[in-house]
């Protein structure tokens, strides 16, 4: 069941041929085979498609000197590329605090935590810092398994959870898996909201997908978590209505954890600080990262309920970087500039009048399923791969690069920074690339 959907771009065919062709010079072609010569090859990354010299507010730009609008950036862009405030938080805390030692703490450290589980929805109490959203991960499970005494999980095909072993094994996506060999034990995986109707039929699919997570917790008796992502990611598939408090409800009935995983949609992408809030239901733990390091830093957190504080003789984490004090100075600041721009409510109405603009100029128009979004994340869905990444390549061509989620869905993921004008401009390009 697992698909070859994945969190980066699609396996590139003919039109990245004809893209090198006549966008890649010499000298950059040069570089892309240094890269391919030292770098281990993996899917959705190396050979590598160009080179980025410098990046700033919402663009990249090449070694060439090409400038790109960034609707991609693996989701860490909230606030753009280089903000002032960032930067200045970074470097005031690289000539002060450069490192902070495990066993010891920081102000930076504390007044991050403190502040997430201010902002964080319902109960959430406790906050664990790591390195990436994937050891986040990692965390999250381990204390499941602790607080529950089981070691079982209940995942979705198609999801994605990161790229570790134990990712992987709740994961969803084909690609990750692909030989990896044997993943860890007990974990089992259901449908994904998006694919209910196909299995549970048409009448109350999201109903039924709960009723049957629910009769799969029950006859397993031993799950500790339920974990998935809210809102699909990749897809740009919303929360369903209704679904997510049914599976509330199951866990609590079989004492089975729930754990959201926002590490891509938290920070206002949606319109909302977490697109939990949208859910109409409160997980166990909530893990965030990619945006939490302002486009500049690795960072990623894990918030628990307070009742979940249950690992003190134990290491949830025990990273080198745990509590990293640039780290979390740098958090501090992307915090602080959502606040004080507005940047969850210029999501919010940026994002549902932009998705308003594309529905009209794309209605009609041959090969598009559908556009839906969520906040400032758009997504349009095509008829074939080959439609996507041909429209991907044109939209490359006028200065605009995003990811294809599930092979058929151009995803538009920009800074919360972009101006009404460069998203306007951004998508015509979408427009003109399939029209």
């Amino acid at each position: 069941m697992a698909t070859d959907r994945s969190e980066g771009d699609i396996n590139l065919g003919p039109a990245r041929a004809a893209w090198r062709r006549d966008h890649i010079d010499a000298a950059t072609q040069a570089l892309l085979d240094a890269d391919a010569g030292v770098f281990l090859h993996q899917a959705l990354s190396t050979p590598c498609l160009d080179v980025i010299e410098r990046a700033e507010g919402i663009h990249l730009v090449t070694a060439s000197g090409r400038r790109i609008m960034d609707f991609h950036g693996n989701s860490v862009h909230q606030v753009g590329y280089g903000h002032p405030r960032v930067v200045a938080a970074m470097t005031g805390q690289l000539a002060r605090l450069p490192f902070s030692p495990r066993r010891f703490t920081n102000r930076a450290a504390i007044d991050l935590a403190t502040r997430l589980v201010e902002l964080a929805p319902g109960r959430l109490a406790r906050v664990l810092f790591a390195p990436a959203g994937t050891l986040a991960i990692g965390m999250a499970l381990k204390l499941a398994r602790i607080a529950t005494g089981r070691h079982k999980t209940v995942s979705m095909w198609d999801s994605f959870h990161g790229a570790s072993l134990d990712a992987i094994s709740v994961g969803g996506e084909a690609i990750f898996r692909r030989g990896a060999g044997p993943l860890l034990p007990g974990t089992e995986h259901v449908p994904p909201p998006a694919l209910a109707a196909r299995f549970f039929g048409a009448d109350r699919p999201y109903e039924r997908l709960a009723d049957y997570i629910d009769y799969v917790l029950g006859a397993e008796g031993d799950i500790a978590a339920v974990i998935a992502e809210p809102m699909r990611w990749t897809t740009v598939a919303p929360p369903p209505p209704g679904f997510w408090p049914l599976v509330r409800e199951a866990c609590d009935r079989h004492g089975t954890r729930l754990i959201f995983d926002e590490v891509p949609s938290a920070l206002g992408r949606t319109g909302t600080m977490f697109v939990t809030e949208q859910t109409g239901c409160e997980p166990d733990m909530l893990v965030l990262g990619k945006g939490l390091g302002g486009g500049v830093f690795p960072l990623a957190a894990l918030i628990a309920r307070d009742d979940l504080n249950v690992a003190g003789d134990g290491a949830l984490g025990h990273y080198t970087h745990e509590k990293s004090s640039i780290g979390c100075a740098v958090g501090l600041a992307t915090l602080d500039v959502i606040r004080d721009e507005a940047l969850v409510e210029r999501s919010a109405t940026l994002g549902a009048s932009g998705l308003a603009r594309l529905r009209t100029w794309l209605e009609g128009v041959a090969g598009v399923r559908e556009v839906r979004g969520c906040g400032l994340y758009v997504g349009v869905e095509l008829d074939s791969p080959a439609q996507a990444e041909a429209a991907m390549y044109r939209c490359l061509a006028d200065g605009l690069s995003f990811k294809v989620g599930g092979g058929t869905v151009l995803t538009l993921c920009p800074p919360l920074t972009i101006t009404e004008a460069q998203l306007d401009t951004a998508l015509r390009i979408v427009v003109r690339s399939l029209t």
